[in-house]
């Protein structure tokens, strides 16, 4: 008798256990962060395991396929062979009618604990480890499964759909706000991720000085006569105008004026002084003039409207100040 119970209870600690990896790496799988698994695999030494995961992971429906008849086998089919073993084993030490019941509904629990529940919670906390571990297993299974797999594909489609890395603002947004909550990031670099996709929303009419305010030159006056001008108002660029409406003739910088007037060349022009310009419509993107500004050195644009009338002027600064929060939106 005891050689009988023996083996039955190797078999139940096999079922037990098959059904325990099972679900443990179903868990794993499910729970692992896609995105971490991505930047594992893209590494350029990656991380053993990593690109097997991805790969599984991008064929999320079949590997969960695999795992899914891998679990039903121990589950179902094996507790049915443990089952009727236990039934020959009681039978035949005549105690049938106490022993199958309690057999069964410890089995059940062992089951349902050391099978489901235990394993499940062990491979969601540790989704990363187990994951990595699994994939080189469950890859090697799925080739074995692969006609089963492939005609279940074919009953059901949504089985072969697969999954691919994907994001939007919103997602990033809570993301990030979770992160300061848990204090993974800092709050004020959640705060600034927020604003990041705020540029993207705003336009250089949003954000320049209108013309009735920004600062401008005549393209002809002498530097000895703007001393005034240029001494009490600190604006780091001024406009260079000419005599027609709208005609802007350049940029210049206070720094060069100024330098140009404590050397005693008072007699220069802003236009002497002034550097190219660069014109962008009125109705930019606040990104794309940030991506401008860090492509040049130039710290300044002049901002025009639909007829190519000049409506305003807006620097680095401006788009800057979005992100430091310093920019609020005038009524």
């Amino acid at each position: 008798m005891s050689s009988d119970l023996l083996v039955l209870t190797l078999l139940v600690v096999v079922v037990i256990t098959g059904s325990a990896l099972c679900s443990g790496v179903e868990a794993a799988l499910l729970t692992v962060n896609p995105v971490r698994v991505h930047e594992l695999a893209a590494r350029h030494k990656p991380v053993a395991g990593a690109r097997r995961l991805a790969q599984l992971r991008q064929r999320l429906g079949r590997t969960l396929s695999v795992l899914v008849i891998a679990n039903n086998g121990f589950n179902i089919f094996g507790s049915l062979m443990l089952g009727a073993f236990a039934a020959f084993v009681f039978e035949k030490h005549k105690i049938i009618e106490v022993g199958l019941p309690l057999f069964s509904v410890g089995l059940t629990l062992l089951v349902i604990v050391f099978g489901e529940i235990l394993p499940k919670s062990l491979g969601s906390r540790l989704a990363l480890p187990v994951s990595l571990a699994s994939a080189p297993v469950l890859h090697f299974l799925g080739l074995m499964m692969r006609p089963v797999v492939l005609l279940l594909e074919r009953l059901l489609p949504a089985i072969s759909a697969e999954n691919e890395i994907s994001t939007d603002e919103n997602e990033i947004r809570l993301l990030a706000r979770l992160g300061s909550q848990k204090g993974q990031i800092e709050a004020d670099e959640a705060a600034m991720i927020a604003k990041v996709f705020q540029l993207n929303d705003l336009t250089a009419r949003d954000l320049m000085t209108p013309r009735v305010a920004a600062p401008t030159l005549d393209a002809a006056a002498k530097l000895e006569s703007l001393r005034p001008e240029l001494l009490t108002h600190n604006a780091e660029w001024w406009v260079v105008l000419g005599k027609e409406v709208d005609k802007v003739l350049g940029v210049a910088s206070r720094e060069r004026l100024l330098t140009a007037l404590l050397q005693g060349q008072g007699q220069l022009t802003p236009l002497d002084l002034s550097e190219a310009v660069e014109f962008v419509p009125e109705m930019i993107r606040a990104d794309r003039l940030l991506i401008g500004f860090r492509r040049d050195n130039s710290g300044v644009r002049v901002v025009v409207d639909e007829f190519g009338g000049f409506v305003g002027v807006i620097g680095a600064e401006a788009v800057l100040a979005v992100l430091a929060g310093w920019w609020q939106k005038s009524n």
